[in-house]
């Protein structure tokens, strides 16, 4: 009786791909809630790097009448409220993101297709939100 072996198979070694950004965007697709986890770090920084700004034009509006009137001034200006259209929408995005992170530490949610609908729920929520605070920045009603 001869005792043959057979050699088992390896597993084929890891490709290396050299590719760029482009592709990666292209070939590695993440998924809404990923996006969403992106966008909350990125609101986030967002709102830090421009608390100055904000400081600024809070003590613009409390300091006196005269400091009031330029706050009013440069309030008016569309490149101003294109960027506090910006922090709107970083705010809402960061808050209510933040509230779906909270609620999947307390593992409320976490299964897939609940994850992806809580997701699409803090994009359109804070999308709305953003357009109803936005048509008042512009004195639309």
């Amino acid at each position: 009786m001869s005792d043959s072996v057979q050699p088992t198979a390896r597993p084929p070694r890891p490709e290396y791909k050299n590719i760029g950004i482009g592709q990666i965007l292209e070939s590695y697709r993440l998924p809404l809630a990923g996006k969403l986890s992106i966008l909350h770090r990125v609101s986030g920084a967002g709102l830090f790097l421009l608390l100055p700004f904000l400081l600024y034009l809070f003590d613009l509006s409390i300091t006196s009448e005269i400091s009031f009137l330029t706050f009013t001034e440069l309030i008016g200006s569309p490149l101003v409220k294109i960027i506090l259209l910006g922090l709107i929408w970083a705010f809402l995005h960061h808050f209510c993101a933040g509230i779906r992170f909270l609620m999947l530490d307390l593992h409320r949610g976490i299964e897939k297709h609940q994850i992806q609908k809580s997701a699409m729920t803090v994009f359109i929520i804070s999308l709305s939100l953003t357009a109803v605070f936005g048509a008042k920045l512009f004195n639309l009603f």
